[in-house]
């Protein structure tokens, strides 16, 4: 392998046996599934449904080099970082890893419940490849970034889920690794958090370590990564630039399940089947104007009757800052039940949103606070105005009302003329 590639990937594949079997409600059916089973014995066996997780993946990641995995719910993302982290072993393939690795992958991993943090601390470093000295090294600098020094001698099965990510983190990344792996699991820390691991991820870029990244949040992405890899159902779909991979990736989201809703109805009782984000103009470009309006028309199909359905369409920054909610029934239009085929049309008031990405997801609950149907990402939009970044702005702008008055001076001939108070409008 060439010096210069820190991961190189050939062929790689990963097949796993799905559960076709018959779902048990009750201990009674498990009981007759198990005597079935010993009755059967030795005649037609139930035939292994097979499915390919990661199917011919190959690339080359080079030493300094940042990259994003992007893709849908089930698209292999994480199975990829298990398998270069060595913790799945694969079907078909080989990967080889060129350096120290560093993963941080799921909540916890490596970690034991009974112990504190400071026996974790040593304990995770060790299954990362750290010995004690290193640990006891760089112990208060761990203990310091992950902002639990107060907690360091409790338990973890006392953390929560935001303390064990910075631990983890902490210690992952002190390792000085030459590859560091990083799944979604960030997106379980506070906001200030996750900004002081991007800053120490880029630090660690800038030393030259290589960093993969999976995440559904296009803004860290985008902000992190030179280059993507999307896959799509196990595949590599598109390997290069991230802006290019990442409008690809938006617009094959379109009208797929929100990464973070999850059924287990074996049939969706709705389903949107397409959805479409208007400006004032009647136009859908993906761009509108601060202070625009917009009109959303979304298109279901029901296989039964969803009685008082709250249909509730969300707008998120692309750095995942919720920006605002609309529902139905907040908004007054109590809908007593759908059914079939039908199409719901939600005018907004003229929306204020600074400059930036956003994206907007339609959800339904029935019966107002019950069960929640459905969560399906309509379309990403782009807010255009030259002066309103949200860097500066926030996320929200309205004009202010300004009243200015200067000081007499001591000199009472050096008195300006009074200051009208005005209103700032745009």
């Amino acid at each position: 392998m060439d010096k210069d590639i820190a991961i190189s990937v050939r062929g790689l594949g990963k097949r796993y046996v799905r559960n076709s079997g018959p779902k048990h409600n009750s201990l009674r059916e498990v009981l007759v599934g198990k005597l079935t089973t010993l009755a059967t014995l030795g005649l037609k066996r139930r035939r292994k449904d097979h499915f390919w997780a990661l199917s011919d993946i190959s690339f080359d990641i080079r030493k300094g080099e940042n990259v994003g995995i992007i893709g849908l719910n089930g698209a292999g993302k994480s199975t990829l970082l298990k398998v270069l982290s060595r913790i799945v072993t694969p079907t078909t393939g080989e990967a080889h890893i060129n350096g120290r690795l560093g993963a941080l992958l799921e909540v916890g991993t490596g970690f034991h419940q009974e112990l504190t943090g400071r026996e974790n601390t040593f304990l995770y470093g060790a299954i990362l490849g750290m010995n004690r000295t290193e640990v006891e090294a760089k112990f208060d600098a761990i203990v310091e970034f992950a902002e639990i020094r107060e907690f360091i001698d409790t338990p973890v099965k006392r953390y929560s889920s935001g303390m064990y990510v910075r631990l983890a983190f902490a210690v992952a990344a002190h390792l000085d690794p030459d590859i560091l792996l990083l799944d979604e699991v960030l997106a379980v820390g506070d906001a200030a958090f996750q900004r002081k691991c991007m800053a120490f991820a880029r630090s660690l870029e800038k030393k030259g370590s290589t960093i993969l990244f999976v995440s559904h949040n296009m803004y860290s992405i985008k902000t992190m990564c030179q280059r993507v890899i999307f896959l799509k159902k196990g595949r590599v779909v598109f390997d290069g630039p991230t802006a290019e991979g990442l409008k690809l990736y938006e617009d094959d989201s379109r009208m797929k399940d929100a990464h973070w809703f999850w059924s287990d109805d074996d049939e969706r009782p709705i389903k949107f089947t397409s959805g479409v984000i208007e400006s004032s103009a009647g136009v859908d470009s993906g761009v509108i104007a601060h202070g625009d309006r917009l009109t959303i028309r979304l298109r279901y199909s029901t296989t039964r009757r969803i009685m008082a359905p709250d249909v509730r369409v969300s707008i998120d920054r692309q750095d995942n800052t919720h920006c605002m909610t609309f529902s139905s029934k907040q908004d007054g239009m109590d809908i007593p039940w759908i059914e079939g085929e039908g199409e719901l049309v939600i005018q907004t008031p003229p929306l204020k949103l600074t400059s930036d990405f956003y994206l907007a997801n339609v959800a339904v609950r029935e019966k107002s606070v019950g069960k929640l149907l459905a969560a399906q990402i309509i379309a990403h939009f782009h807010v255009s105005d030259h002066d309103l970044g949200s860097l500066s702005y926030g996320v929200f702008n309205e004009p202010g009302a300004w009243r200015h008055a200067a000081l007499a001076p001591a000199n009472d001939s050096e008195v300006p003329a009074p200051t009208r108070a005005f209103i700032a409008t745009r």
